[in-house]
């Protein structure tokens, strides 16, 4: 199916053709999986396991990174465990091969892959202790040379980044430590279609933490910037060959989008933010890539909000109620997801704003319901910050119903013990922005009433 294109894309590139049969549709090109669906990458996933595991195998440890690969995109797109643990076993079993074979190239680029299903897993799930994993085997890749070097240094660039944003500090020097690990990647990404790809995702790291950094402080600067930072990636990129990595560009460009218009109150930012969003699902569908689809959807729910925000538009958000229920036509399948709880709180937060400027009870009650069942389902002790985020938003639904009927019947009071229980957590993670944003929360409701 892909053969053909394969060896032109070799012979343009000037690499020699195989001279012997490899296993698979992609044949270990990383770059055409973009175009299996799941149901064909997880076949090919499993056909790199048996060529690793072959009698008589030639570099087993090349292989064996193959695998890693396949299996490492799997669950990016499906949320499986299962998946990523094979990746990550798969990458680990590469490196000890290739330190075998006195091939540092390699075990850099094994190590950077092992960092790198830790981060999808801390992504994924939730678990910060990955991320510690991940900077750990990271930096030793890191201190190699080589394309896997590269992939390292920019992934410890975005993992640092992230751990500023909690933090708070340092968020304008995000875009100034990933200059040399992209520009590594691009140089490679002339001869190496795989280094291509890689940079562009990086960017979107990028653009992304910018974005959200801007956001934090504030600075419209860095928020256009991170915007420029999406474009540049969606630029560098062909739908009908790379359809997943330029969906997942376009859907960054659109979230920066919307952060730009909930800083300015630019309705025409907030409507390019959902329009790129929308753009990013014609190239995702949900059979191909399915967490990618609820990923957008939410996105695209999360934009549609800061659209009703901005333009008081209550149609927006029954739009958005709308994109968060057909994620979670994915995400229920997988609810330890972190994305799940995310969704859950923004629908609610949909729904509130929805019923706050139509004064339609109902929906709140609606919202209230949704969010009580996702506290039941969450694990305080296993998945404390999604539960704490439950608490702030059921405790702003408490206090719109207080607002939208003018009185109070011990909603207030509930809300309140919500917001305390939530700003223990926060403080404890040290997460400060939210923190901050629960006490706010909570000395608004003592100002309304001194008994509380």
């Amino acid at each position: 199916m892909f053969e053909f294109g394969r060896e032109l894309r070799r012979l343009l590139g000037g690499e020699p053709i195989a001279s012997v049969y490899r296993d698979g549709l992609t044949g270990g090109d990383a770059t055409l999986l973009e175009l299996l669906d799941l149901r064909l990458l997880v076949n090919e996933a499993r056909g790199a396991d048996v060529a690793a595991g072959r009698i008589g195998t030639k570099d087993r440890a090349t292989r064996l990174l193959e695998a890693a690969v396949a299996w490492r995109e799997v669950a990016r797109r499906s949320g499986e465990a299962t998946a990523l643990r094979k990746a990550a076993s798969s990458a680990e079993a590469a490196g000890k091969l290739f330190r075998e074979a006195h091939r540092p190239s390699g075990v850099a680029r094994a190590k950077a892959e092992q960092g790198l299903c830790a981060l999808l897993g801390a992504e994924l799930f939730g678990d910060d202790g990955l991320n510690a994993a991940a900077e750990r085997v990271l930096g030793e890749a890191a201190s190699a040379s080589g394309v896997g070097a590269a992939l390292a240094s920019a992934a410890l660039a975005g993992l640092r980044g992230r751990a500023a944003l909690a933090s708070g500090d340092n968020l304008a020097s995000i875009a100034a430590t990933f200059e040399a690990p992209l520009a590594a990647l691009t140089a490679a990404g002339r001869a190496s279609p795989a280094a291509k790809l890689m940079a562009a995702e990086h960017r979107m790291v990028r653009a992304d933490l910018l974005a959200l950094a801007g956001a934090s402080l504030r600075e419209q600067t860095l928020i256009d910037h991170g915007v420029r930072e999406a474009r540049a990636a969606v630029a560098a990129l062909d739908p009908t060959i790379e359809p997943l990595t330029w969906g997942r560009a376009r859907a960054t460009e659109g979230a920066a989008l919307a952060l730009l218009a909930e800083l300015t109150g630019d309705v025409g930012a907030a409507a390019d933010g959902v329009d790129a969003l929308a753009g990013a699902l014609e190239q995702i569908a949900k059979d191909h890539s399915p967490l990618d689809w609820a990923r957008v959807q939410a996105g695209l729910g999360q934009a549609l909000i800061t659209l009703g925000e901005v333009s008081d538009n209550p149609r927006a958000f029954e739009q958005a109620v709308t994109c968060f229920d057909r994620a979670d036509l994915v995400l229920k399948e997988q609810p330890a997801l972190a994305l799940r709880a995310q969704a859950a709180g923004s629908r609610a937060m949909a729904l509130g704003r929805q019923a706050e400027l139509t004064g339609d009870l109902a929906v709140l009650d609606v919202a209230v319901a949704a969010l009580k069942t996702e506290l039941c389902r969450l694990k305080p002790g296993a998945e404390p910050v999604a539960w704490a985020i439950a608490q702030l938003n059921l405790a702003r639904l408490y206090e719109t119903r207080a607002d939208i009927t003018g009185r109070d019947d011990d909603g207030l009071k509930a809300a309140s013990v919500a917001l305390a229980t939530a700003m223990d957590v926060f403080a404890e993670e040290g997460m400060r922005s939210l923190t901050d944003l629960a006490h706010q929360a909570l000395e608004r409701l003592r100002a309304r009433n001194k008994t509380i």
